[in-house]
């Protein structure tokens, strides 16, 4: 099984049974389509950069969460 396909499955898992890993994405994806609009334009005033600044460390962060929780699961199902 490749890789992908197996990170694939442990998330389409974690999503439909763990509500933490649920919210953490469904965070995420808020602040990419967030960052996604201050991306469409053509100057950010200093608030918005900020707010970019602070969106790309939160992401970040929760990232780091999420895989937490991913090597979490592959312990507990010894998945490689």
């Amino acid at each position: 099984m490749e890789v992908s396909s197996v990170t694939f499955e442990v998330r389409e898992q974690l999503l439909s049974s763990n509500n933490e890993f649920r919210k953490l994405v469904e965070e995420h994806t808020q602040y990419s389509q967030r960052l996604e609009s201050l991306c469409q334009k053509r100057f950010l005033s200093s608030d918005e950069q900020m707010e970019e600044v602070r969106l790309k460390k939160l992401k970040l962060r929760l990232k780091d969460q999420m895989e937490s929780i991913e090597q979490q699961f592959r312990r507990t199902r010894q998945i490689a």
